[in-house]
């Protein structure tokens, strides 16, 4: 994979993050998340897709953070056996002296991805879908219980997910196919039972007049729910009401049940319920909105009225 360093930091030099497809450099949005922009630049040869992380202050925390990235990846794809996309991650200083990072992987055929295919197939493959995802996370927490120093957790959202060899004019999914896992930017395992990634870097996407209120409330909690198999299957399914799909919960519930009792039994795992996951989706939807609109507030504050700089990429309102 090559990566063109001096591209990117001339990309840095135009970005404007309020509009970031009108810089000096061509890109598309590809998606985003709450600190990250994640774009492709339009006529790459290389067809590589870009995430920009712009949360670090000093070298160590970026180095820690590298090193991070670099282990989760190798402990997924190696030690685990998840499939991922060819990647690597780098950082630089751009023409003010700041530290930019960059997570960077190959390209996916974004009609693969799972929050896409689910609106292209039947409710018997999106069942199929996610006894493959459940049987992906599996792999992930048998790791963890048969290890003694490794402890690693997972965002398993069916967005993190790319269907291998799948065919938008003939979509199928069915029990031999093949799931690549796209969310490596965030180091998500403790070694020794220390947290891997600096977990409060990912703070510096709030309003400063929230970070200290967030950090005592939520940050730990947050952090804690992706090494937990039950909340990050109930995230999953929580996700199919931000995807419009609710009539399908039921199912997927019933079917994520059995699954534990049939093929993860030795987890004991509580069965999931359909009144704990509309509650967990309310206050996550009702946490992201307070948040999203802190962030524009403050952008506002920055931009508009002290003239300064707004490091991060907001999305338009979205349908939750």
């Amino acid at each position: 994979m090559k990566v063109n360093i001096e591209l990117l930091k001339e990309f840095e030099k135009t970005l404007d993050t309020i509009h970031p497809e009108k810089g000096k450099i061509p890109i598309k949005i590809l998606g985003f998340g709450e600190i990250s922009l994640v774009f492709e630049i339009l006529d790459d040869p290389e067809r590589l897709a870009y995430k920009r992380i712009p949360i670090f202050d000093n070298e160590k925390q970026v180095k820690r953070h590298l090193w991070a990235y670099n282990e989760y990846c190798k402990i997924l794809n190696e030690d685990i056996g998840l499939n991922l996309p060819e990647h690597k991650a780098l950082w630089f200083k751009d023409h003010k002296g700041q530290i930019q990072f960059y997570c960077v992987q190959q390209k996916i055929n974004p009609k693969a991805v799972g929050n896409k295919v689910i609106h292209n197939i039947s409710d018997d493959e999106i069942e199929n879908l996610i006894i493959l995802t459940m049987r992906e996370l599996k792999k992930v927490w048998t790791f963890n219980r048969e290890n003694k120093i490794y402890d690693v957790g997972l965002d398993g959202q069916i967005s993190n997910f790319v269907v291998i060899d799948y065919d938008h004019n003939n979509p199928r999914i069915n029990e031999s196919s093949k799931l690549l896992y796209l969310d490596t930017s965030t180091p998500l395992f403790r070694k020794n039972n220390i947290e891997a990634m600096e977990a409060e870097l990912f703070l510096k996407s709030a309003p400063s007049f929230l970070r200290f209120l967030l950090k005592a409330l939520f940050v730990q909690e947050v952090v804690d729910r992706y090494y937990d198999w039950r909340l990050v299957t109930i995230d999953l399914i929580a996700n199919f009401f931000k995807e419009q799909k609710p009539e399908i919960i039921p199912r997927v519930i019933r079917r994520i049940n059995r699954f534990f009792k049939e093929e993860a039994d030795t987890f004991k795992i509580e069965p999931i319920t359909f009144e704990e996951v509309y509650k967990y989706y309310k206050n996550d939807k009702m946490i992201w909105v307070i948040f999203q609109n802190a962030r524009r507030f403050d952008r506002y504050m920055k931009t508009k009225l002290l003239k300064k700089t707004y490091d991060f990429y907001l999305p338009e309102k979205i349908k939750r």
